[in-house]
């Protein structure tokens, strides 16, 4: 992304493509066809809601951390891509709680606000760093989802975020895209 965040423009209209969320912390989450987002908490139900950490390796080492990871998002694009390669996935398989179609996720800026449906909304907080478990629930799917970059690895495994505003979202629903105020930042690797 560059600094002015002028390469940074919407393709189509951004939609909702899937939906998941479990209640246990598993690696893969299992499909809804709507979810109910809380004010400040995330997924209703869901095993990474809350306003504290719920990543069991985070929470582990501080659990009165503010909890950033309350919504996962990836683009259904990324698992096309992967579907080129042979690699099945569907909405929630890695872990993610929403499934967009027609967003470039990791190239949007930090802070960048995503009203999902009528209500609800995501603040877009980091990129999902891919961990050892993606590799345990397909073999060699981990090194498929980090690109190698001059300054820093770039992750395509969706992005993380807040949900400030609550609201039951449904499959297909549209996605507006609200930026941040410049100067913008690169998400950070969470």
């Amino acid at each position: 992304m560059r600094n002015d965040g002028s390469d940074l423009k919407p393709t189509a209209i951004a939609r909702i493509a899937g939906l998941a969320s479990d209640g246990k912390h598993r690696f893969s989450k299992s499909r809804r066809e709507s979810l109910v987002l809380l004010d400040d908490v995330g997924v209703e139900g869901d095993a990474h809601a809350g306003p504290f950490v719920r990543h069991r390796y985070l929470a582990r080492r501080n659990p009165a951390m503010p909890n950033v990871r309350q919504v996962h998002l990836i683009p259904v694009e990324l698992l096309d891509m992967l579907r080129a390669e042979d690699i099945i996935l569907g909405p929630g398989d890695l872990g993610e709680n929403v499934l967009t179609a027609g967003l470039d996720l990791e190239s949007l800026p930090l802070g960048t606000i995503l009203k999902l449906g009528e209500e609800a909304a995501v603040e877009l907080t980091g990129l999902r760093t891919p961990c050892v478990l993606i590799d345990r629930f397909r073999t060699g799917l981990k090194r498929k989802l980090i690109m190698p970059d001059a300054d820093r690895p770039a992750y395509r495994c969706g992005v993380m975020g807040v949900a400030p505003s609550g609201g039951r979202i449904s499959v297909g629903d549209r996605i507006e895209i609200r930026f941040p105020p410049e100067p913008w930042r690169t998400l950070p690797a969470l």
